[in-house]
This record gives structure tokens, C-alpha cells and sequence, in this order.
């Protein structure tokens, strides 16, 4: 049932990815970049079971178990040999036993539990023999043998052999003593570790329950996230015009642009050369008049400076030298007072003025607005095209969200989780009913683990006191007959913790063997190859649980035993906290286009961007009106002016010499000269001189730089201007040409990318999806804390305990060996004897060796 149960809930954990299938086609190349989508975080349960167990001080302990384990079995872990067993199923073996194969599978077991059964022997050999030679020494000593007999020889090393004899016994009495503290602690730690494990297992329980609650959660979350996507391509196909219809705008753009601009360059230079010809023509006409002038002016002041300096004061007897030599002088400079540039013999352009305004009646600055507002209508266009595209979108998305929605109403994933949620309750629920059972089963085995180690106290107790009493009791003055009662009575409590060894002993080794046997291999068959996952290779081994099954986890659930899916694999991905989904290999399970059929509908979105024609040939750049205004302009003769002639004129000055410069020299000659009338008259000369400057050279000299400006901007705009406009022409009907015949690649072309963003939205919900069910959902942390947890509870908490208890155990078993030949020897020191030596007085010259004989004690009253 649980099997059904779990499937149902992967079942329903992929369904929540309906476009899977899709996902796994090959992308088309050069797909664009969509939009980044934030689908938020899947809720996750917060798991509190910590699988980490820390022993704290008794792990020293431990670890002289674990090393002593390893000289005893020093041998890999028999992973083969498991195998083989369990394949054989142990049938084999034991009704087989003869076949060669089944003798090599038992020699290597017993060759890998060689150091296990050697120390059973000897265990077996000291439970045995101990209570036969405690028999035969009892008997032995009721004969007055084996130490049995009240006397004791003397001799000189007597307190030497006493004193060390104490001390040895007091050391083997001291290594009995930390083996019965070991066993007694490894005795309270599995006590005391219970609570630890109820803790671990209701934790355990909780967190079961955390992941059967929040992954229902989880799915919920995913389903709704799907949302997000269907908005964000409803948003995209809204603005469908500014999109599509923008990147359509922009990739034509590159060719209709610089058309349209070359076009408006020339519409601003038809502007630029009307007013170049308006300002040649006012240049002229005010250069040809003011030309007239200034030659009429400069006629006047010649005839009047000639008439001045023919006075006789200038060259008359009565001038002087001077005078003179200066009206020579000014009278050889008139040559100068003409007019330098004539005007009047260049020709006018009134034609190409007229021409030009002719051409200029067409507006062809608006008709290139028009052509831009054509071209940018571009969006407008797209969008028109694509309504019924958009809106058969918009409805499949609806339908794709309302399957979606009823995927949890098909699939009865919540209600597997609640009998899952129930069964946890239950299994808890009973598990805790067993808590008082185990308790009291607990309690029955600290009283027995204590009443072992009581037994060795006991013995502890007669021996320390022994050696309190013997050591106390000493005098080193009595003779062994003569001795203390408090010596004699150490003496007679060494020989009752001999009887206690001898009772004691032998139990205490049958319980240290039986344990060693099944702790020692436990910790070693079990224990050590899960830490290095050695058992996970012999539970992966193919064909080991079903000879038909290369993996029997795949094989048990899915029928597939071929699938990669091995219990180290689930446990190592859970132990990392990834997804049921992933760990379980269930992509590999569940065909999730049988399921949604979610291929279908992204094909279906792209057959409806497939089937778009998107139709620009209503985009219209320049009309014909504009263009043979192009053409006109080229006509206007403009190029016929014969600008070379206007350069020359204009290059000359407007006279011969510098007016200015003229009339400042000429007045300072006249200050050379002696006050009277002819200085007044040059004087009044030179200032006429600077007056027709100001009034006429000036201005034709600012005409003139218009004049200038105007004729070399024509010249530049004339240069190969029919060459000019052909380029112009050819380049707006490229770009014509490009929207009218080739738009509809340019349009193909950016309807993929634009279908393959909406898809990849629909790819990033699907890739989160997959993310998250690999990563977030379902998260099986809990199943391999249930691992870990029975590994802490079976080997931290019980074989450890176990093993350091037959440990400690087993060591004051040995050493009561030691201790029961010390103590009886030692006993002869402190007991009091019935029979002492004595000697007889010897003559210093008597050379005959003396034997001691016996001699009773004194007997006192009392005795």
C-alpha cells in the first residue's frame, strides 16, 4: 500500500512540469536571450533532527575497543563473501556442504573469523578449566597442600618477597579495578543514552511529518508559479506592436534611416542654396550700385585734389621745398583713388533663383516627415497584423492554465499524504506505547550488567581490605605463629576473595565471550562497512536480492532494474538534502507529455507565429512628388554659374588703395606743411576721403563677404549635384525596395526571436520547475536521518556500549588469574601459622649443617 502511495505522490510531483517533454528538444540557434523571470523560493519545512552523535569522554573507551577489535580482526570487510552467502541464501551451504565451492566460501569465513574464534576458545578453555582447578586447589588445600598447611618456612628475603607481593597484588587489584569503572560506565551510557534515543525518534517522526505537510505545499507552489509565466507572455503579447513590431523597426532602420536623412540633408541643402542665390542676387545689385557711386565720388576728390595742388603755394614760386617735395608726392598717388573691382560684367542668377523657387514649391521636408511617420507606424502595423494571433494565444494559455489547475484534483497526492501523515502518527503512537516496556526491559539489564560488576567489587573489596589489614597489621618483631589478629584477618580475606574469584570468574567469562561474539562481529560486519560504505557496495551488488534484478530498488519499484538508481546513490542524495525526485531517478519513470501533452501546445504557439505574414508594403518613404523635386533641383543650372568670375571680383579689394590708410597719409604730409590755406584744403580732402570710406567702402565690403559666402556654398552644393541626387535616389529605393520585397525575411526573422521568447518563458518556468523538483521539492532529508539514526542507536548507543561493557569486563576476568596466585601466596604472610621454625643454639666451632625443625607457639590464656 505504501508502494502505491509513494508512487502516486511522484506521480504528482511531475505533474507540475508540464512542458518537460519540450524542454528536452534541441534549441534553435540564435535564439535570443528572453527575459529573466523570478518565480520566488519554494517553501521549504525546517527539518530539526541533527544525526550527529558525540560521546563525549566514554569515546576513549570506545576507541580502545575499536583498536583492539582491529588486532583481534585485523581483515577487510569480507564484501564477496557476504555476497555469495547471501546470495546462496545459506540453502546451498548447508544441503551442499561437499561441493568444493561451499568448502572455499566456509574456509574464508573461518579464515576471517580466525582472531573472533581464538579468542572464543580461550574463553571457552577458561570457563571450563577455572572451576576444575579451583576444585582440585580446594581439594589440594584440605590436604594441607598447595599452600594449605599452617606453616611457613623462614627466610632472610621474607619482608622483601612480602612487599612485593603486596604490591603487585595491589596493581592487579587496580587494573581490575578501571576494567570494572569501564564496564560500569559503558553500563550507565546505554542507560542513559535512551533518552537520546527517544529524542532522535520523535524528531524523526516530526520530521516525517514536516515532509508529508509541506510537499503538497511545495506542488501547490509550483502549479501557482506557472502564473507567472502565463502573465508575463499575456504582458509580452500585448505589446506584441512595441516588441516585435519595434525590432522590426529597428533592423529596417538600419537601411531606412540614413535614406531618409540623405533625403533630408538635400531638402536642407535646396533651402541652403535659395538663400545663397537670394543673398548673390541682393549682393550684386548693392555691389554694382555702390560701385557706381564710389567711382563717382573718387572722381570728385581726384579733380579737387588736383585742383588744390596746382595752387601756387604748392608749387609756385612761393612754396618751398618741402611743399613742394609733398605735392609732388600726393599729386603721384592720385592714380591710386580708382575702384579696384567692377561688378558690373558678372552676370546675375535670377534664372536659377526662380528655378529653385520653382522647385522649392514642393515641400519636401514634409513629404520625408511623412515617409518617417510611415516608417515609425511600423509597430502599429505589426500589432494590427497580429491581433488574432494574439488573442488565439491569450485563449490557449487559459485552457493550458485550467489543465494545470485540475492536476491536483486528478491526482490524489494530498490525500496519499495524509494516510502517509496517519501511518507516521500511528507508528509513533505506537512506538511511544512501547517506551514503559523498554524502559523496564532496560532496567532488567542494568540490574544484571550491575550485579556482574558487584561480583568483581566484592573480590575488589576483600582484596584492598586484605592489603589494608596485612599492611596495617604488620610487625615486623612476630613471628608467623605470633602474628596479629588484624594480619590474620587479611590474610583470611585474600583467601575469601580466591573462593569469590574461583565462583565469580568463570560467569564473568562466559558473559564477555557470549557478548564479544556478537558485539565484536556486529561492530565489524556492520558497523565499520556502513562508515565506509562497504555495506552499500554488498546492498548494490546487481542480482543479489532477485536474480532477475541488476538493482532491486528500481526492480521492487518501477520494474526496471536496469535504471541507476542504488541504495548509496538514495542515501548520499538525501544525506546532501536533494529531492525525493531526484534521488528516486523519477524522470526516468514518468513520461510527463503522456501526462499534460504540454509538447502539443508549444507546438501549437509556434504554428500560430508561423503562420503570420506580416505585410509592410503600405510603408511608403518618399513620394514620386518628392522625388522629381529631387530631380528639379538637379535642373535648376546652377552649376552653369560661372563662379570663377565672382571669386576673382571678389578676391580684389573694393579700390586700388586703402581709403583709410590714404587719407591718414595724406594728413600727415599736410602736417609737414606751413599752416594756411593749402594745409586746410588737403585736410579738408582727407576727410572726405574717410567719409566715402564709411559711407560706401565699408558696405560694399560686407556685401562683398556675403557675396563671398554665398558663392562658394553654391559652388559646393553645385559640385556633381546631378551625381549627388542619382546616390540619393538610389539609396531610398534600396530602402524602398528592402520594405516593400525583402521586410518579409526581416519580419520571419524577428517573429522566431520573438516566438522563442515567449517559449522561453515557458522553458525557464519548466527549467525551475525541474530545478526545484531535483533540488527543493520533497526534500528526503528525513529518510536518511531514519538511517542514520538506527546506525547511531544500534552502533553508537549499543554495540559501543556493548563492547566497552565485555571489555572492561573481560579484563577483570584476566587479572583475576593474577590476582588469585598473589593472593594466596601472599596470604602465608599475613595469616597467623600454627607451626613456625626454631633453632637450636650452635657452638661457633660445630661445623655439621643444622636442619629447623617445628616448634609450636606458646600458648597464651588468651588464646
Amino acid at each position: 500500500m505504501w508502494k502505491t502511495g509513494l508512487l502516486l505522490l511522484f506521480w504528482g510531483l511531475l505533474t507540475s512540469s508540464e512542458l518537460q517533454q519540450e524542454a528536452t528538444e534541441p534549441e534553435p540557434r540564435n535564439q535570443p536571450p528572453s527575459g529573466k523571470l523570478d518565480f520566488g523560493y519554494v517553501p521549504q519545512g525546517v527539518y530539526k533532527t541533527l544525526a550527529y552523535y558525540e560521546p563525549g569522554v566514554i569515546g576513549i573507551l570506545f576507541h580502545m575497543v575499536h583498536a583492539f577489535l582491529y588486532v583481534v580482526q585485523p581483515n577487510p570487510f569480507p564484501g564477496d563473501l557476504v555476497v555469495k552467502v547471501a546470495k546462496d541464501k545459506f540453502g546451498a551451504i548447508q544441503s551442499e556442504y561437499q561441493k568444493p565451492e561451499n568448502i572455499v566460501l566456509t574456509l574464508q569465513a573461518i579464515y576471517y573469523e580466525t582472531g573472533f574464534m581464538v579468542c572464543a576458545v580461550l574463553g571457552l578453555l577458561f570457563i571450563v578449566l577455572l572451576p576444575l582447578v579451583g576444585l582440585f586447589f580446594c581439594l589440594c588445600r584440605c590436604c594441607e597442600n598447595c599452600g594449605g598447611e599452617m606453616h611457613q618456612r623462614q627466610r632472610k628475603n621474607a619482608d622483601c618477597q612480602r612487599g612485593l607481593l603486596t604490591t603487585l597484588l595491589f596493581a592487579t587489584s587496580l587494573i581490575i579495578t578501571a576494567g570494572v569503572l569501564c564496564a560500569y560506565a559503558a553500563n550507565q551510557n546505554l542507560s542513559s543514552q535512551l533518552e537520546g534515543m527517544k529524542r532522535l525518534v520523535s524528531s524523526n517522526l516530526k520530521d516525517l511529518q514536516t515532509f508529508a505537510n509541506e510537499t503538497p505545499t511545495q506542488i501547490d507552489y509550483l502549479i501557482a508559479q506557472y502564473a507567472t509565466a502565463k502573465y508575463t507572455v499575456i504582458s509580452d503579447l500585448d505589446n506584441v506592436g512595441p516588441l516585435l513590431g519595434g525590432n522590426i523597426h529597428v533592423e529596417l532602420g538600419t537601411e531606412v534611416h540614413p535614406a531618409l536623412d540623405g533625403v533630408l540633408r538635400m531638402a536642407g541643402a535646396m533651402r541652403e542654396t535659395k538663400e545663397a542665390l537670394e543673398n548673390v542676387s541682393v549682393s550684386l545689385e548693392v555691389l554694382q550700385e555702390a560701385t557706381g557711386k564710389l567711382h563717382f565720388n573718387l572722381s570728385l576728390v581726384r579733380s579737387s585734389l588736383n585742383r588744390t595742388l596746382n595752387d601756387p603755394g604748392c608749387s609756385g614760386e612761393d612754396s618751398d621745398a618741402t611743399t613742394t617735395q609733398l605735392c609732388r608726392s600726393i599729386h603721384s598717388s592720385l592714380a591710386q583713388l580708382h575702384v579696384s573691382a567692377n561688378f558690373t560684367r558678372l552676370p546675375d542668377v535670377n534664372n536659377q533663383l526662380e528655378s529653385v523657387n520653382q522647385v522649392l514649391k514642393t515641400d519636401l521636408s514634409d513629404i520625408i516627415q511623412k515617409g518617417f511617420s510611415s516608417f515609425n507606424d511600423t509597430p502599429g502595423m505589426v500589432s494590427d497584423q497580429m491581433r488574432d494571433v494574439v488573442e488565439g494565444a491569450r485563449g490557449m494559455l487559459d485552457v493550458i492554465s485550467t489543465n494545470i489547475s485540475s492536476f491536483s484534483k486528478v491526482f490524489p497526492v494530498h490525500s496519499s499524504l495524509a494516510n502517509f501523515t496517519n501511518f507516521i502518527i500511528h507508528t509513533q503512537s505506537k512506538i511511544e506505547d512501547s517506551y514503559p516496556e523498554i524502559d523496564q526491559i532496560d532496567f532488567y539489564r542494568w540490574i544484571c550488567c550491575t550485579g556482574l560488576c558487584c561480583m568483581v567489587v566484592l573480590i575488589l573489596a576483600f582484596n584492598f581490605l586484605a592489603i589494608l589489614c596485612g599492611t596495617m597489621g604488620y610487625d615486623k618483631h612476630a613471628s608467623p605463629t605470633t602474628r596479629g589478629c588484624v594480619s590474620n584477618t587479611g590474610g583470611t580475606l585474600l583467601m575469601a576473595g580466591v573462593g569469590f574469584s574461583f565462583l565469580f570468574s568463570w560467569i564473568l567469562m562466559g558473559v564477555v565471550t557470549a557478548t564479544f561474539l556478537v558485539g565484536g562481529n556486529v561492530e565489524k560486519l556492520v558497523c565499520e562497512p556502513f562508515h565506509t560504505k562497504e555495506l552499500f557496495k554488498v546492498l548494490d551488488t546487481p542480482h543479489l536480492v532477485n536474480p532477475e534484478w541488476r538493482n532491486f530498488i528500481p526492480g521492487y519499484m518501477y520494474n526496471d532494474s536496469d535504471l541507476d538508481l542504488t541504495v548509496e546513490n538514495f542515501y548520499s542524495n538525501c544525506k546532501n538534502n536533494r529531492s525525493l525526485y531526484s534521488a528516486m531517478r523519477l524522470d526516468k519513470v514518468f513520461n510527463v507529455t503522456t501526462l499534460l501533452n504540454s509538447s502539443l501546445y508549444t507546438k501549437e504557439v509556434a504554428k500560430m507565429f508561423d503562420s503570420v505574414k506580416i505585410d509592410l508594403r503600405g510603408i511608403v518613404l518618399l513620394e514620386s512628388e518628392g522625388k522629381q523635386s529631387l530631380i528639379d533641383f538637379s535642373e535648376t543650372g546652377i552649376a552653369e554659374i560661372n563662379y570663377a568670375a565672382y571669386l576673382a571680383e571678389v578676391n580684389k579689394g573694393v579700390t586700388l588703395v586703402d581709403l583709410l590708410s590714404y587719407a591718414n597719409e595724406l594728413e600727415a604730409q599736410t602736417d609737414l606743411m606751413p599752416k594756411g590755406p593749402l594745409q586746410t584744403s588737403l585736410k579738408g580732402h582727407a576727410n572726405s576721403l574717410r567719409q566715402i570710406h564709411s559711407q560706401l567702402v565699408i558696405p560694399m565690403e560686407q556685401a562683398m563677404s556675403t557675396l563671398n559666402q554665398s558663392i562658394r556654398l553654391l559652388e559646393r552644393t553645385a559640385s556633381d549635384l546631378p551625381n549627388k541626387i542619382t546616390d540619393v535616389l538610389k539609396t531610398i529605393e534600396a530602402a524602398q525596395y528592402l520594405i516593400s520585397q525583402n521586410a518579409t525575411h526581416v519580419a520571419i526573422q524577428e517573429t522566431e526571436k520573438y516566438k522563442q521568447t515567449i517559449v522561453g518563458y515557458f522553458r525557464q518556468y519548466i527549467e525551475w520547475v525541474r530545478t526545484s523538483l531535483t533540488m527543493e521539492v520533497a526534500a528526503c532529508k528525513p529518510f536518511s536521518n531514519i538511517v542514520d539514526t538506527v546506525e547511531i542507536v544500534a552502533c553508537s548507543f549499543l554495540v559501543d556500549s556493548l563492547n566497552t561493557f565485555w571489555f572492561g569486563l573481560g579484563c577483570c576476568a584476566l587479572f583475576l588469574l593474577p590476582s588469585i596466585i598473589l593472593s594466596v601466596k601472599l596470604a602465608k604472610f599475613y595469616r597467623r601459622m600454627d607451626t613456625e621454625d626454631v633453632y637450636d643454639d650452635i657452638p661457633a666451632y660445630d661445623t655439621m649443617t643444622r636442619f629447623p625443625r617445628a616448634s609450636a607457639p606458646p600458648r597464651h590464656i588468651d588464646w
